[in-house]
């Protein structure tokens, strides 16, 4: 989920020939927010656009002088060198690795569980899925505090409570307390809510999609290296070095994370305001949240409003709606495959526990050949939008470009793999079919997210968080459904998992459907759209945002 941000000064910086200054831009943005105007400006109902911060210049009530971020932009996160910012992102990157770690090596965990304590499978399992559950609403949760408190100190916060939360569950005496820790470990988890928010401090929506390629590319890939390591935990440890594990490498990353900077534009200005009055005390400026109280700084009502707007979009919108399924199913296939390669390839090949985890290599590998293939894209797409900047469908619809060749690539990847699965075949060839799905999968994800950003403009992290939120939920509901589904469909073993298969190719067709049917009705979609109407045009959607505007969901 994405946490968005548009600044000025940033298109400035940048050469943008339609950059206006932060005034122009302001008093643009009043003007669309008048009453008189209410009906033809898609900004007229974003409270959040009347922020203090977006005042180029303001006086408290005691004559104290309010720092502006338009004083400070040189200061900020998309200001920062190259290096300092891909440095910043790889801490995040490995904070994203850590996150969906703890989602997935779990599993590799529940046989030893279930033998300790004596419990039925069902009882394990539920410690998985309760912390992909939870996962989602906590991505949820966390986001708004970012926003004002900073992404840095929420994610450390973050990361400490996930840390303390692996306690319980290593130490655990009974299956109530794994459950209990696992619960509340996942609704702990800040996930790509703040993570991705990093991104938007430092790029703009035209120049972010490396970053937020690398990004997702490390969502992905967490919950991979789950099975691979843990394919060797379970076989040469204890249980517990499975929660062991997910410790040791989440005080790795929190200590990594703590000596990255602070990203967020508010929480810059608050401390250069502090700086300055420690070397100048007779200069009375201060940041536009310090010296107010948490009920001052926090709208109960709007921070509801924006917790409640991922879920609307996300039932009421179709373009998010279609596209969060979408992304919720191939998401939710990659964790039926953990909890069901041990069962298909053990049973058809022999193959022992580290072996199926070695499996998923596959998976990790198809993963970066579609990040890679979509860097070419990112060039090809920067052009046209240049070339065209009053074309709606190349500066929207032609994000989805990729996804017009990766996406039915699941298809494909699901009927071939549910006709390989059979002992006369070499294990291999169903393989080759399971990259076919990862790759789908990182471009379904990847695309959906860059479309959003850009369609949906200050709702964009509505949007993409209900895509976040349908992917967690999706796969925590149906990591019940995994074992059953895989083996009791047909009447014997081999009709089984082919049926299986056979039934998620033809679930997968209509739902890649829906991306052609987007690239070529996106327009008009678009125009029904209650919150992506009226941002068609990329120069109004630009000139929409004050300086330092963000929102998130």
């Amino acid at each position: 989920m994405f946490s968005t941000q548009r600044n000025d000064a940033r298109a400035e910086e940048h050469g943008s020939p339609g950059a206006k200054s932060a005034a122009t831009k302001i008093a643009h943005v009043e003007n669309l927010s008048s009453p008189s105007n209410a009906m033809e400006s898609p900004v007229s109902s974003y409270p959040e656009l009347k922020s203090p911060q977006a005042t180029v210049s303001s006086l408290g009530s005691s004559g104290t002088r309010i720092l502006t971020e338009a004083e400070c932009s040189q200061q900020f996160g998309y200001a920062f060198s190259r290096t300092k910012k891909w440095l910043i992102l790889t801490v995040a990157f490995w904070v994203q690795i850590s996150m969906n770690f703890n989602a997935s090596v779990y599993n590799n965990a529940t046989s030893g569980m279930q033998a300790e304590f004596g419990v039925k499978e069902v009882y394990p399992k539920l410690g998985s899925a309760l912390f992909l559950i939870m996962y989602a609403f906590g991505c949820e949760l966390w986001a708004p505090w970012s926003e004002e408190l900073g992404r840095h100190c929420v994610m450390q916060a973050s990361m400490g409570l996930v840390n303390v939360w692996q306690l319980p569950v290593a130490l655990a005496p009974n299956m109530a307390s794994v459950i209990a820790g696992r619960v509340l470990g996942g609704l702990s988890t800040a996930g790509g809510s703040v993570t991705l928010g990093m991104v938007a401090d430092m790029w703009d929506a035209e120049s972010q999609q490396y970053a937020v390629a690398f990004v997702v590319f490390s969502s992905v890939a967490g919950s991979i290296m789950g099975p691979i390591v843990g394919g060797y935990l379970e076989t040469y440890f204890d249980w517990r070095w499975c929660i062991w594990a997910q410790l040791i490498l989440g005080l790795a990353v929190q200590l990594a994370h703590w000596f990255t900077p602070e990203t967020r534009s508010t929480v810059i200005v608050n401390k250069i305001a502090k700086q300055r009055r420690k070397a100048n005390p007779e200069d009375n400026v201060w940041g536009p949240s310090e010296g107010k109280s948490l009920r001052d700084r926090f709208s109960w009502t709007q921070i509801r409003d924006v917790w409640m707007r991922g879920f609307i979009m996300l039932f009421t919108d179709p373009i998010v709606a279609c596209l969060s399924a979408l992304s919720g199913f191939a998401d939710a296939l990659i964790f039926m495959c953990i909890h069901s390669f041990g069962i298909v390839y053990g049973h058809i090949w022999g193959f022992n526990t580290w072996q199926t985890g070695l499996t998923f290599v596959s998976i990790l590998v198809s993963y970066f050949f579609s990040w890679m293939l979509f860097i070419p894209s990112f060039e090809r797409n920067k052009r046209l939008r240049a070339a065209k900047p009053d074309d709606e469908r190349t500066q929207f619809e032609s994000r989805l470009w990729p996804l017009l060749w990766q996406g039915p690539l699941l298809c494909l990847g699901l009927i071939g793999f549910a006709f390989t699965l059979r002992s006369d075949i070499h294990w291999i060839a169903s393989l080759i079919f399971a990259v076919l799905v990862g790759m789908s999968n990182y471009a379904i994800y990847m695309a959906t997210i860059d479309y959003m950003i850009c369609a949906y403009g200050p709702y964009s992290a509505s949007a993409t968080g209900g895509n976040g939120w349908a992917r967690d939920i999706l796969a925590g509901i149906l990591v019940f459904a995994a074992k059953p589904f895989f083996t009791d469909i047909g009447n014997d073993e081999v009709k089984s998992f082919m049926w299986a298969g056979v039934i998620l190719f033809l679930l997968s067709l209509p739902l890649v459907g829906f991306v052609f049917v987007i690239y070529v009705k996106g327009p008009a979609l678009r125009k029904r759209s209650t919150f992506a109407q009226g941002l068609e045009s990329p120069r109004l959607a630009k000139a929409a945002a004050p300086v330092g505007y963000s929102v998130t969901a």
